[in-house]
């Protein structure tokens, strides 16, 4: 994980994906409204831990786009949420260190809004596989270009003009510091009942998944939720 005043090197992510397949489904605890065995992190407000209307079980997830421990975590939580077909809510959340981290998400933003929500999700992709060449906040314009001239897609004159993109940054980055954030990525697996379990360690979140639906296994079932990224709107 990266904490905030804390750089750690990129390193391979071909080793990532391993660790979710080899993970022990054994010794997770149902998820608790309290303090989850696993919970490490003493957050400040828990009230939006929770999965959208419909779902028993979602991911919710806040990262960083120039953090090397979101872009580890990045290909394990999205097979995990194609496998168990459950809802990730994601939220960005720069850390004040990094130096285009902020600009890259208003970028995301953008492709999601203007063009497609797949094409944004395949930008944050890209932009965490491709972000040992990406130095400054020039090296991620040339970057972003790159990237929509390879999709068919045309380089907007200004990215935000009115500065909704920007708001919706600003207002998910407010939202971390409300909750107490204190690191990226912060994964949590949280249930319809208000139970929630941090993952600490993304080989984890397999094993916290398979808890947090046994524990909901007795409810009566919900409608069955869409299967989508959420990016959180305010």
């Amino acid at each position: 994980m990266l904490a905030k005043g804390v750089t750690v090197r990129p390193s391979c992510m071909n080793r990532f994906l391993v660790a979710v397949f080899a993970v022990s489904l054994a010794g997770v605890a149902a998820a608790q409204t309290s303090m989850p065995p696993n919970q490490v992190t003493a957050f400040k407000d828990t009230s939006i831990f929770h999965p959208p209307a419909g779902s028993k079980v979602a991911i919710l997830e806040f990262e960083d786009l120039e953090c090397p421990a979101c872009a580890h975590a990045f290909p394990i939580v999205h097979v995990a949420m194609n496998q168990y077909h459950i809802p990730l809510i994601r939220h960005d959340f720069p850390l004040k260190m990094h130096i285009w981290s902020h600009e890259a998400a208003v970028w995301a933003r953008y492709m999601q809004d203007k063009i497609s929500p797949d094409l944004a999700t395949e930008y944050r992709r890209e932009v965490f596989a491709s972000q040992y060449q990406i130095a400054s906040k020039d090296d991620m314009l040339n970057f972003t270009r790159r990237f929509l001239t390879a999709h068919q897609q045309s380089m907007p004159f200004v990215v935000d003009p009115t500065g909704q993109f920007t708001k919706e940054v600003d207002a998910d980055e407010q939202l971390g510091e409300k909750v107490g954030l204190t690191e990226t990525p912060t994964i949590i697996v949280v249930t319809n009942d208000k139970g929630w379990i941090q993952v600490k360690d993304v080989s984890q979140l397999y094993a916290a998944i398979d808890s947090a639906i046994a524990a909901t296994a007795n409810e009566s079932s919900a409608p069955a939720a869409r299967h989508v990224v959420a990016t959180g709107k305010h």
